[in-house]
């Protein structure tokens, strides 16, 4: 099963790619629209997409308080027909910064938080 990793942002939407054979998830790209991140889902062949959820401590309580990203989901959850799976991204930017490599060698920070969530996915399935 292939699977696509998202860590979305309200002007940019890092991508990375995994599955479950090797359950390794690699930086993809960036995106820059739903219509991109729907292409790559038919492109790639993928069966389910792991979305970052940006999870707030409120009220003791976690909860998910960013109404774009909310309609980001609505709108991916009519464009495709796979299972969209939502996973905690808590500091999986911080993360993405800290891996070493330079401008020409590193993924973009976006594509990289994306495959910190999908890896985080993959270890747990």
């Amino acid at each position: 099963m292939r699977y696509l990793g998202i860590d979305w942002v309200e002007k940019r939407i890092g991508l990375a790619l995994g599955d479950d054979e090797t359950k390794i998830a690699s930086p993809f790209k960036v995106a820059g629209s739903l219509e991109e991140v729907s292409q790559a889902i038919a492109d790639e062949e993928v069966e389910t997409v792991v979305v970052g959820k940006p999870l707030r401590i409120t009220n003791y309580k976690l909860q998910i308080t960013n109404e774009k990203y909310n309609k980001f989901i609505g709108e991916l959850k009519k464009r495709i027909k796979i299972p969209i799976e939502l996973f905690d991204e808590r500091l999986t930017s911080k993360a993405a910064d800290a891996l070493t490599g330079t401008k020409k060698t590193k993924a973009p920070r976006d594509a990289i938080a994306a495959m910190l969530i999908l890896q985080g996915y993959l270890d747990k399935i």
